[in-house]
């Protein structure tokens, strides 16, 4: 991964500097209004088209797909069944809407707003959907993975059934926006014990970790990683990702860790990064 000159994510800060930044994210959490579905409702962090096993998919179907080349055969249940109630691993549970299968099919099936390659005259088959049935899928949010109604679109020639998330997109939160353009410094998180962190933080090859530190409140906890650059001659722009421990004076429980430069709320065991989400909403999908 390539990141700024001479391998540095950013400036070093103090312990001051941490303390007054943390504090600012942490005010600013608790104030948002990403705060309350981030923890309490559902927040997709994946495409709402549930993504097909494109090695078991015909070539053609992907260019049909990114210039939206549906034909719908069969007809669509147009009433919306029974809400779903939606559970995580945690013990939460949510009652939820679900569409019917005639909005579903028309978030499946709307024209996407760029195209990697255009459908050559020969080149572009139909995607004709000739069944559709009640399914489910297993997507990521921001509570964990959780298990959601879908509506399931056959197409002729193909393998699998195109997955459309049923919840209503309207009870669905956006990903929490980073205040600023600030790079992500700590990627993701492991629960030790109660009260240990083992942090993921990306950082130049030629930087020296100092420690990490934390700032805690009862809904948040910000973290940081002491980097700084060495004063070498030369160092390439290469960046590189390790791990550090972090010791919390309370067990985190269900407060939400939150990176200091970017803002972010960060997810356990994840490779999604909310600072990728600037410009991308999942319920747009």
């Amino acid at each position: 991964m390539l990141v700024t000159a001479c391998g540095s994510v950013r400036a070093p800060v103090t312990a001051d500097e941490f303390t007054d930044r943390a504090r600012e994210v942490a005010e600013r959490w608790h104030s948002s209004a990403e705060r309350e579905p981030w923890t309490a409702g559902v927040v997709p962090l994946r495409n709402l088209t549930v993504e097909p096993d494109w090695g078991r998919t015909p070539r053609w179907v992907g260019r049909s797909t990114i210039n939206s080349a549906w034909k719908l055969e069969t007809e669509l249940p147009a009433e919306a069944p029974a809400r779903a109630e939606l559970r995580w691993a945690d013990g939460g549970t949510l009652s939820v809407p679900v569409l019917a299968a005639t909005a579903a099919y028309a978030g499946l099936s709307k024209p996407k707003s760029f195209a990697d390659e255009k459908c050559p005259a020969k080149g572009c088959r139909p995607l004709r959907v000739i069944e559709v049935a009640r399914g489910e899928a297993t997507v990521p949010s921001s509570r964990g993975e959780v298990r959601v109604p879908t509506w399931d679109f056959t197409v002729k020639g193909v393998p699998e059934p195109f997955r459309r998330v049923a919840v209503d997109p309207a009870v669905m939160g956006g990903p929490p926006r980073p205040p600023d353009d600030g790079i992500q410094e700590v990627g993701t998180y492991e629960v030790l014990t109660p009260a240990e962190l083992r942090l993921s933080y990306l950082h130049g090859t030629c930087d020296t970790t100092y420690g990490s530190r934390a700032h805690e409140t009862p809904e948040a906890v910000v973290v940081d990683v002491d980097v700084r650059h060495d004063d070498v001659e030369a160092c390439n722009a290469m960046g590189k990702t390790d791990r550090i421990g972090v010791t919390l004076r309370e067990p985190l429980g269900r407060r939400v860790v939150l990176d200091s430069s970017s803002g972010v709320p960060l997810l356990p065991h994840s490779d999604i990064r909310l600072v990728e989400f600037q410009n991308y909403d999942p319920r747009r999908s």
